[in-house]
């Protein structure tokens, strides 16, 4: 897309997964990308081989080190807020410090940095943000009480955004995707585990465990999300507003 060219972009848990597909499918659109994540070391041996992208070592877990990365970054058009973790447990035993954890990273953290983007934003009436949430930001599973509840608060966070920015400008937006399971590493991980865990061969994890909710069984890749990212931010895109954009196989079909 022409109308990408030069755009900056901050994507965040930018050092796998999803947010790995994102920088260089942004790179490859020709947008100015700053990738973020924890490790300056893991950074650079995934980037290393495109100069272009800026890293930008962050952890997300610690409100100074969002707020220092939001002032490290500088101005942006685009905002991709991608970084997340995991804890599995039921709520008798949920360790305060894991919610905590959790909920500074999947929701604090991204609050914070739209909070500091988006004057910018209003400035040159022109902006996207992306908040990478879940399937499991429109429904619930057990055992994972803070996940599911940072997740829905960012749909919640994603709507008011989207209605204070589109009282300023007429061009800037923002959308939360909703993915079922996407082939990551953590995910390729469960499969080896459900297998043993289960009894059943690794190769019958996915239909049997893991997609039993969705009504297509296969997981979505990491580069699908990254088009539906690039997709949201052109400008054909600008009446998409506030919306939980579901990539979740016709799990909530049901």
């Amino acid at each position: 897309m022409k109308t990408l060219e030069k755009k900056r972009a901050l994507v965040t848990g930018a050092a796998s997964g999803i947010g790995l597909a994102i920088v260089h499918e942004f790179h490859a659109q020709g947008m100015q990308v700053i990738a973020s994540d924890m490790s300056a070391t893991r950074l650079a041996e995934v980037y290393g081989a495109l100069p272009a992208v800026r890293c930008l070592a962050a952890d997300l877990s610690k409100q100074d080190a969002v707020a220092q990365l939001a002032r490290e970054a500088g101005p942006l058009d685009v905002l991709v807020n991608n970084a997340g973790l995991q804890h599995v447990s039921p709520i008798e035993k949920f360790e305060q410090a894991k919610w905590d954890l959790l909920i500074q990273v999947m929701l604090t953290a991204p609050f914070q940095l739209i909070q500091a983007v988006l004057p910018g934003m209003y400035e040159r009436s022109w902006g996207r943000i992306i908040n990478v949430s879940s399937v499991h930001g429109l429904i619930a599973s057990p055992f994972k009480s803070a996940y599911v509840s940072a997740k829905h608060g960012m749909m919640g966070l994603t709507k008011v955004v989207a209605l204070e920015a589109g009282a300023r400008s007429r061009n800037i937006t923002c959308n939360a995707i909703c993915p079922s399971y996407v082939r990551t590493p953590l995910v390729e991980k469960q499969l080896a585990d459900q297998s043993k865990a289960h009894g059943i061969p690794e190769n019958e994890v996915l239909e049997k465990v893991l997609l039993t909710q969705n009504a297509i069984k296969r997981l979505i890749e990491p580069e699908e999300v990254a088009q539906l990212a690039t997709f949201l931010c052109g400008e054909g895109a600008w009446s998409i507003t506030g919306t939980a954009q579901q990539m979740d196989a016709g799990w909530l079909a049901h």
